[in-house]
């Protein structure tokens, strides 16, 4: 059965230079026409005027598409009015509004993409430096695919040899067959293992590295803050107490994001509401991934004088700060390379694969473990997938995309 045709604003709302409304299915090119006339040729372009504005038509024929079905784009200036018009009488035209990601879906049931693929360009979208668009780029392009494929067809051929010494009596196994298994296993378990490690990478890139800034009142974490940003974000006072609750500004510390929080400071205080942005405090640098302690690690006052044994920074002078930076990636324990990291969503199933794969002297452990850990590595790239796992993946996305 057909697929409907969909249609959608593929643009950001509100003003812009630019709107585009997509439209992908077997009467893409029936609904454009009645909404713009004469078609261009799949792979050109051509201007029609019409009542609500002046558009570029653009076709893109079955299988070359984003999504592998008949595709057309029609692009208005921006705002509101001129793209919804257009979108409405696609509608009436016979299309449908496209449900949230459901483009990159219908990409991903065509073969245009492999589930990892389509989460990437997700993750390109809400990219928010350089190096973490070049990570989700890499992943679109396929980096991972090759490679989760290979463990999953591995998976599945280990299962299978364990399977078929269910069979046979274990005298009639080849010499050294058990062996071979359990060094099949314990290769794969490395080789997931090695790809889960760099999760912690990704969830950086994706999310953010929660760095806090520690100490007590008085002590220059707002002045330090302000500092690192470039800008007067934080209040800075002589007066005790100034920063009673968190705050928190983005920072992009060499490619990765950095979630960098100032905190009220560490004392004891009859002040209630004081005393809640302490509590708030000391749970942020129980979450964090690295703590700016300004009564340990780094002395941001070395303008006035220099401290043995600490971080020499200057708020004022910012002498040190290109320094700070530096010990904060250290401290975010970052691997070395340029390998694509897995999503939080790969990274479980890897972590349920590497749960599997154990060696063990028991074959029917051994083959219900490697169908469990097949089924999971399935899951990186499709292979193996349910309509809950599209819908989990699918619904990150927004309207049109």
């Amino acid at each position: 059965m057909a697929q409907p045709t969909i249609a959608a604003i593929a643009t950001a709302p509100g003003r812009g230079g630019v709107a585009v409304i997509r439209i992908s299915g077997p009467d893409a090119f029936a609904v454009a026409r009645e909404v713009a006339g004469e078609l261009p040729e799949p792979g050109r372009f051509r201007f029609r005027r019409l009542d609500v504005d002046d558009v570029l038509v653009l076709a893109f024929q079955a299988p070359n598409s984003y999504t592998g079905e008949d595709v057309v784009e029609i692009h208005t200036h921006g705002g509101e009015a001129a793209p919804r018009a257009v979108l409405e009488r696609c509608f009436a035209a016979g299309a449908r509004l496209a449900e949230k990601g459901e483009f990159t879906l219908r990409a991903f049931l065509n073969g245009k993409m492999d589930l990892s693929e389509a989460e990437a360009v997700i993750e390109l979208v809400d990219a928010k430096t350089a190096k973490a668009a070049a990570d989700a780029r890499s992943r679109l392009q396929g980096e991972r695919k090759a490679r989760y494929l290979s463990l999953y067809h591995r998976a599945l051929e280990l299962g299978s040899e364990a399977e078929h010494s269910l069979d046979l009596d274990e005298g009639e196994l080849p010499p050294g067959f058990m062996a071979r298994l359990d060094a099949g296993v314990t290769a794969l378990k490395a080789e997931v293992g090695a790809i889960l490690a760099r999760a912690h990478e990704g969830h950086i890139l994706r999310e953010g590295a929660l760095v806090v800034l520690s100490g007590p009142p008085n002590s220059g974490k707002s002045s330090l803050m302000n500092a690192l940003l470039g800008t007067s974000r934080a209040i800075v006072s002589d007066i005790p107490g100034t920063t009673r609750d968190s705050i928190e500004e983005y920072l992009d510390i060499g490619g990765y994001p950095v979630r960098l929080v100032d905190t009220a400071g560490l004392r004891d205080t009859a002040d209630v509401v004081e005393r809640e942005g302490v509590r708030r405090a000391r749970e942020l640098i129980a979450q964090a991934d690295f703590v700016i302690d300004l009564t340990r690690n780094v002395h941001t006052k070395c303008d006035l004088g220099r401290v043995p044994g600490r971080l020499n920074v200057s708020a004022v002078t910012g002498e040190g700060l290109e320094e700070l930076k530096a010990e904060i990636l250290r401290n975010l324990k970052l691997l070395p390379g340029r390998e694509a990291t897995p999503s939080e969503r790969e990274a479980s199933l890897l972590g349920e694969a590497l749960h599997q794969l154990e060696p063990t002297d028991d074959p029917v452990i051994l083959a219900n473990r490697l169908r469990d850990a097949g089924d999971a590595l399935g899951r990186l790239t499709g292979s193996v997938y349910s309509d809950d796992l599209l819908a989990a993946v699918f619904s990150r996305f927004c309207v049109g995309k």
